[in-house]
């Protein structure tokens, strides 16, 4: 009896001590799972800070090229159709004539107009002059205070034969010519009446030019640049 309880005693010291072993065993297998997650999670986090910048996922970046806009011009701006639509047209306009020739101009009756009145006698087919632009054109002028023609470039001996030749812009032109010229087209010729605002105002500013005069001007447009 004394045997078999000594026997029972062992076997219980026993099972007791298995049964301890199977717990440290237990207890470790949780420290290396805790402490293969916390690695994980430190190499995973180390790895966002270093692509991500700010704790995301790293994403690919593309670079975007924009292309140069290109603006494509199918035809002449409307403003500058047969008609100019700034100005009213020349009540009773001088006859076209022919291009390159010097024009017949006759100055219409009755008061000078308030206004800048415009009309074109004939339409070019080139290039449209802008504001800015050098420009070469033949011309005529005549006035309200003598109702006849008093300068032609046709019959100016130094720009008769290469035409009269100047920059579109306030300095260079009196404002009506800046403002009437605008617009024409190479091979067009353009009648202008210009009052005394946008002529020569109150100056006399040469022979058949009065004070506040109104200018009659026909141009033909010969050149651009």
């Amino acid at each position: 009896m004394a045997t078999s309880k000594r026997e029972r005693q062992k076997a219980a010291r026993r099972e007791k001590l298995e049964r301890q072993q199977r717990a440290e065993r237990r207890r470790r297998s949780v420290r290396r799972g805790v402490i293969g997650v916390v690695v994980a999670a430190l190499v995973i986090g180390t790895g966002f800070i270093l692509f991500g910048g700010s704790g995301k996922t790293p994403t690919a970046t593309a670079t975007t090229t924009t292309a140069p806009t290109t603006t494509t011009t199918s035809g002449p701006p409307t403003t500058t159709t047969a008609v100019p639509t700034s100005f009213p047209k020349v009540t009773d306009p001088s006859p076209a004539g022919t291009f390159g020739k010097e024009p017949t101009l006759v100055v219409p009756p009755g008061a000078p107009p308030t206004s800048m009145e415009v009309s074109n006698l004939i339409t070019g087919t080139g290039p449209v002059a802008k504001v800015g632009d050098k420009l070469t054109a033949q011309y005529v002028l005549a006035t309200y205070s003598t109702r006849k023609v008093i300068q032609a470039s046709w019959t100016t001996p130094s720009i008769a034969k290469t035409g009269f030749q100047f920059t579109l812009a306030t300095g260079s032109v009196i404002p009506g010519w800046v403002e009437g010229v605008a617009g024409m087209r190479v091979g067009g010729r353009r009648e202008l009446i210009i009052p005394p605002a946008l002529g020569y105002g109150n100056v006399a500013a040469g022979p058949g030019i009065a004070k506040n005069d109104t200018l009659v001007f026909i141009v033909d447009l010969l050149k651009i640049g």
